[in-house]
C-alpha cells in the first residue's frame, strides 16, 4: 500500500487535488499538523470535488508523531526534495510492504534536518533547470504513478468501468 504524507500543506487547492490523486490511485493520505487551512476549507472541497467520503485519511499532530505512528511497521519511506539523490525510476516501490512518500510544504520544503537524516532515501523529479519546483500536487501525481507502474497497476481499473456516452 501506498501512503502520501504532507508535511505542514499550506495551500487547501493543492491538498484536495492531491485527495484526489490519493482516492483514484488507492492511497492512503497523511496530514502532519499545522495546516495552513481548516479541513472544512470550501478550496480544499472543491478541489476534491464529490468523493471526499472514499478518502482514506489519517491525521498526526507532529512530524514525530508521524514518525512513531510508522516506526515498529515493516516499511519503506521515502522523501521528496529538489535535493533528492535518486531519480523516481532509481527507487524499487515493488514491495509488500507500505511504502510512504513524504512531501513538504509548498513554501519550503521538507525542513534539512530531515532530509540530512535521510539523505539515501530522498527523491528528486528530474526537471529543466528553468524551473526550481514543480507544484506540490503534481509532484504526488507523478510519484503516484511510478508507484503503480512498477506495481503493475495492481487494483486499479485498466479499462473505463462506466459506461461511456460515446458507446451504443
Amino acid at each position: 500500500m501506498v501512503h502520501v504524507v504532507l508535511l505542514e500543506p499550506e495551500i487547501p487547492e493543492n491538498t484536495g487535488n492531491i485527495a484526489r490523486s490519493c482516492i483514484g490511485m488507492n492511497a492512503i493520505l497523511h496530514l502532519i499538523k499545522p495546516y495552513g487551512f481548516f479541513l472544512t476549507d470550501k478550496k480544499l472541497k472543491r478541489s476534491g470535488v464529490d468523493y471526499w467520503e472514499k478518502l482514506k485519511l489519517i491525521e498526526h499532530n507532529s512530524y514525530e508523531d508521524f514518525i512513531n505512528t510508522i516506526k515498529n511497521k515493516k516499511h519503506l519511506i521515502y522523501f521528496l526534495t529538489r535535493y533528492g539523490k535518486n531519480k523516481p525510476n532509481e527507487i524499487s516501490f515493488k514491495n509488500k510492504n507500505d511504502v510512504y512518500i513524504v512531501f513538504g510544504k509548498e513554501s519550503q520544503g521538507i525542513p534539512k534536518n530531515i532530509l540530512k537524516e535521510n539523505e539515501i532515501k530522498t527523491i528528486r523529479i528530474p526537471a529543466s533547470k528553468n524551473i526550481r519546483s514543480f507544484n506540490l500536487s503534481n509532484c504526488v501525481a507523478i510519484l503516484l504513478y511510478e508507484y503503480s507502474k512498477q506495481n503493475n497497476y495492481e487494483g486499479l481499473e485498466i479499462f473505463e468501468p462506466h459506461k461511456p456516452l460515446f458507446v451504443k
